[in-house]
C-alpha cells in the first residue's frame, strides 16, 4: 500500500492516542519516529516584531515540502510534536499540544495552530526550567522511537537550578537536546553573551548526535529552523559542532547567574 494510502488508518491511530483513556502504559500509546518538543524563548530581550518573525518562522517550516518529505521518510512515516513557550522558572506554557503529524494536512494544521497564538513577553531566563518541563511532556500521548528537546534561546540561563544538571538529567532519561542559539543581539545587551553558541554547545545540548545551529541574523531564522527540524525528524547522524580554528576553554556555565547577580548589585548601589 502507498504511503498515501495508508494515511487514514494512521490518522485514526494518531487520533486515538489523543482521545483514548489516560493512564496507559508506554507499550500501549501510539508508536512514532519521534517525539519533538519545541522549546521557544518568549523572554523580554525579544521584542513582539522579532517574535513574530519566530513563531512565523516555525509556521512556515511546517508547511515546507523539505520538513514534510523528512517526517514521511521515517521508518513509520509519522511523528509527534508540541510547541511550548518558556521564559523564567515558572513559566512554560504548552502553546499547541501534542500533534501526530502524518502527511500534509496533519502538519499544515500544527502550523494552522502556531499561527493562531500571539506570544506574550515574559520576565528572565531559565533554560533549565524550559529542560526540566520538557522533560516531563514525553510519554503522554505517543511512544516515539527517538525523544528530543529543541531548544532556542537568546540568552544563557539566568534562574532555577544550574542548567548543566537538568541537560544531565535529561540525558540520563535518553533525551536528546539540540540547541538553536540566536545570536541577533549585540554582546551585553541585556543578559545576552557573545559566545553563546558556546555556551549551548557546552552546557546545553547533549545526546547522541546533539548539534548547535546558530542564527546570527533574523533574515536567517526561517532556513535556520527548516534545516535543524530536516535534521532532527530525519536522524541524521551529523552533528553540526562550531568552528573552532584553535582549542577554546569551556564556557562558564553559570555566566548568566553571575550576570544577573551583578546586574542586582549595581542596581543596590544607584
Amino acid at each position: 500500500m502507498s504511503r498515501a494510502g495508508r494515511g487514514f488508518p494512521v490518522l485514526l491511530l494518531a487520533m486515538a492516542a489523543a482521545f483514548g483513556a489516560p493512564g496507559r502504559s508506554a507499550g500501549e500509546l501510539a508508536k512514532v519516529d519521534l517525539e519533538l518538543v519545541l522549546a521557544v524563548d518568549v523572554s523580554r530581550s525579544m521584542d513582539p516584531e522579532e517574535q513574530a518573525i519566530q513563531r512565523k518562522g516555525y509556521e512556515d517550516a511546517f508547511r515546507s515540502p523539505e520538513v514534510l518529505a523528512a517526517i514521511l521518510g521515517g521508518g513509520l512515516g509519522r511523528i509527534a510534536v508540541t510547541y511550548v513557550e518558556w521564559a523564567g522558572t515558572e513559566i512554560q506554557n504548552v502553546i499547541v499540544p501534542w500533534t501526530a503529524i502524518v502527511d500534509a494536512e496533519t502538519a499544515g494544521g500544527f502550523a494552522d495552530a502556531i499561527a493562531r497564538h500571539n506570544p506574550q513577553r515574559l520576565s528572565r531566563t531559565s533554560i533549565a526550567g524550559a529542560l526540566d518541563h520538557a522533560g516531563t511532556l514525553f510519554g503522554a500521548r505517543y511512544n516515539g522511537i527517538r525523544r528530543v528537546i529543541d531548544i532556542s534561546g537568546d540568552g544563557p540561563n539566568n534562574q532555577g537550578r544550574l542548567v548543566e544538571a537538568a541537560r544531565d538529567d535529561a540525558l540520563r532519561d535518553g533525551v536528546v537536546i539540540n540547541g538553536l542559539p540566536l545570536l541577533v543581539r549585540p554582546a551585553g545587551f541585556g543578559f545576552g553573551i557573545e559566545n553563546l553558541d558556546e555556551y549551548y554547545e557546552d552546557c546545553v545540548i547533549g545526546g547522541a548526535g546533539a548539534f548547535v545551529l546558530p542564527v546570527t541574523d533574523w533574515s536567517q531564522f526561517g532556513a535556520a529552523v527548516r534545516r535543524k527540524l530536516v535534521l532532527e525528524i530525519s536522524g541524521m547522524p551529523a552533528r553540526l559542532h562550531l568552528a573552532q580554528a584553535t582549542a577554546r576553554d569551556k564556557v562558564d556555565c553559570q555566566i548568566g547567574e553571575k550576570l544577573w547577580e551583578q546586574r542586582m548589585r549595581n542596581l543596590e548601589l544607584q
